[in-house]
């Protein structure tokens, strides 16, 4: 059994940040972890403590995505950032089917891993697997996705999927007036970061009684998925009755776009929308000049959960939950009461980069075509 030692201290979080801030923008603390009102246990890892290197498994959720590639990259590089404590790095791929991930988790175990890396492809189904895995004595630490009990599981490294949903649905609100009609266009039903921000996001909104939710479609965070679906809405609604889009991510933010540039409406008459990550979103808010907010769900808290890991095979003390900074980018002009940017659209959008570039990797020079790093045999 982990036991929780004390309440998570200043100096703490001050050692962990500063290599986990982007370089623009907001380089401070992670506001989630300043703004959160609870306490952040620091877990015990002395049981777990190990003379290395260290045989880590990674469980993944799938590769299915642009945002999800760039992800499984930040874990390789944090892996490469490790090579002298890590002597086997072995990974699997559910591809987004729950039940292959729980044979996956077996399969590795079986394998003497010293510790269990995982993005859970939906939470309730992954939950009894990792409470097993943490019961036989090998710690577990979630990254991007978790699980429902925090007992499974050592650590969960996030960005904050309510603090991204809750600011740029404000966002939202604020600029539309507190009035107008919003279609709500969440990722994959079932995954823990889509149906977080969708509740916060539904949270905000209903403070506002003027915002109608027209419709809300999951998208499995996929661009043609995000467009198809706007299509079919905008011909059922009419553009002219749609007031704004808020799109938990840029990868179906950007169908969104596009699904009104193909019913005729085009440049600042597109109605505002959020959604960030996808470098191709922040390319058509640039060019069209409709009112935007993009928060990126850091891929790099791939990186930042190997480095947790190895600090968990060590014996160093670890938060239960790890918050990894997150950029607010706004188009000019276009900042409200309660949200201002960090960095402007025109500042942080690479113009010059493919349009599938997914931003905020952590990375130096990062080229998904190109990115090799050294890995254990």
């Amino acid at each position: 059994m982990r036991t929780k030692l004390t309440k998570l201290a200043l100096g703490a979080a001050l050692a962990l940040a500063p290599a986990l801030a982007a370089a623009e923008g907001y380089k401070g603390l992670p506001r989630t972890f300043l703004w959160n009102p609870n306490f952040n246990a620091v877990v015990d890892t002395s049981e777990y403590a190990g003379d290395g290197p260290f045989t880590i498994g990674f469980s993944n959720a799938s590769q299915g995505d642009g945002w999800l590639g760039t992800f499984y990259h930040s874990v390789q590089y944090g892996v490469s950032q490790n090579i002298d404590k890590i002597k086997r790095f072995i990974v699997t791929d559910a591809n987004g089917d729950p039940t292959k991930q729980i044979s996956d988790i077996q399969d590795l175990l079986e394998q003497d891993i010293d510790l269990l890396l995982v993005n859970p492809a939906t939470a309730d189904a992954l939950d009894p697997m990792l409470g097993r895995t943490m019961r036989r004595g090998v710690p577990v630490v979630t990254v991007a996705r978790r699980v429902e009990s925090d007992t499974s599981f050592v650590s969960f490294v996030t960005a904050s999927d309510t603090a991204l949903a809750r600011m740029s649905a404000t966002w939202m609100a604020e600029t539309l007036g507190g009035e107008g009609r919003v279609v709500l266009l969440p990722g994959l039903a079932g995954a823990s970061p889509a149906e977080m921000r969708l509740q916060a996001a539904k949270e905000v909104f209903s403070q506002f009684p003027g915002i109608e939710i027209v419709d809300t479609q999951y998208t499995s965070w996929s661009p043609a998925n995000g467009r198809q679906i706007m299509a079919a809405i905008i011909q059922r609604e009419g553009a002219e009755n749609i007031d704004g889009v808020w799109a938990d991510s840029g990868l179906q933010g950007s169908g969104s776009v596009e699904a009104f540039i193909g019913a005729g409406v085009t440049g600042a008459d597109i109605p505002p929308h959020t959604g960030g990550d996808l470098n191709g979103m922040y390319q058509l808010a640039h060019e069209n000049g409709f009112p935007f907010a993009g928060i990126d769900y850091t891929p790099s808290i791939g990186e930042a959960a190997v480095n947790l890991s190895v600090d968990v095979l060590e014996g160093t003390p670890v938060p239960q939950r790890l918050d990894v900074n997150f950029q607010v980018v706004i188009s000019p002009g276009h900042e409200t009461r309660s949200i201002s940017a960090d960095v402007m659209l025109p500042n942080y959008v690479a113009m010059d980069r493919p349009g599938e570039l997914i931003m905020g990797s952590g990375i130096p020079d990062y080229n998904p075509n190109t990115f090799s790093v050294d890995l254990p045999n």
